[in-house]
């Protein structure tokens, strides 16, 4: 029994080794090849801001949708702004009255007939409704939201005929005409790492590898990583990238 089992065991092993794989070879998709340093990557847009309300109030005029595209100064957004047009007609008069009576204090005042404590009134009083009457405009052109730059709309927060409050965010815009890349890579390599050294980008949304360049480093290293983030732009802008996507960096590093 014994050299039963003694020959039992080399052949359990034969056949273990038979059964397992061989370690599969690693694909390069990017064909950048082996041996240089891949950073995680992602396009983000160079300019994007949320943009919240700046009074209470209905929304009457909401026609954008996710995804559609606008010029800069484009209405975005438009309010019910029938009560701030009362008010501003209101404070207009106001203005209108204020004036005639501190006009007509000045004729006085000039033939001794008026106090200067009235005549400082009344100049107080118009300076009073000329303030309100400002006001109220401010509030009126508040009542429309246009684009401060051109983009595409990236979320929307409300809905046509919804009542926001002040500060409610209203929509996400981006512009995905200036898109760049955004790494964080080894401190490290700022000894070689400048704005104008060239790499390349792998988009995996695509699987285009794209030439790229940086173009700036954080003002800052994060200490306990060691890392810095840095950025950079893709040399020929093509069309089918968007915000988000996500990929891989490769640099050549100096030996």
């Amino acid at each position: 029994m014994r050299k039963v089992r003694w020959f039992a065991y080399p052949l359990a092993a034969a056949l273990l080794t038979a059964a397992v794989p061989a370690p599969a070879q690693m694909s390069d998709p990017s064909g950048l090849g082996s041996g240089v340093p891949e950073i995680r990557a992602q396009i983000s847009p160079r300019r994007s801001t949320m943009l919240a309300s700046e009074l209470p109030g209905k929304i009457d005029d909401l026609t954008m949708r996710e995804g559609d595209r606008f010029k800069e100064g484009q209405k975005l957004v438009g309010f019910d702004c029938a009560p701030h047009r009362a008010r501003l007609n209101k404070a207009t008069a106001q203005q209108q009255a204020a004036r005639k009576a501190y006009e007509v204090n000045s004729r006085l005042d000039k033939l001794g007939s008026v106090s200067t404590l009235e005549l400082e009134a009344a100049a107080a009083q118009l300076s009073a409704a000329e303030a309100e009457t400002a006001m109220t405009r401010i509030m009126v052109e508040r009542c429309v939201v246009t684009a401060p730059f051109p983009g595409r709309v990236a979320e929307m927060k409300v809905r046509r005929y919804e009542y926001v409050s002040e500060g409610k965010e209203l929509l996400e815009i981006l512009d995905d005409h200036d898109l760049e890349v955004e790494m964080i890579v080894p401190s490290r390599w700022l000894v070689w790492l400048t704005p104008g050294n060239k790499f390349k980008v792998l988009i995996e949304e695509t699987g285009k590898t794209f030439d790229a360049e940086v173009t700036r480093l954080s003002a800052r290293i994060d200490p306990v990583s060691q890392s810095i983030k840095v950025f950079g732009k893709v040399a020929s802008r093509p069309g089918e990238l968007l915000a988000g996507m996500s990929g891989r960096a490769v640099f050549a590093v100096p030996n």
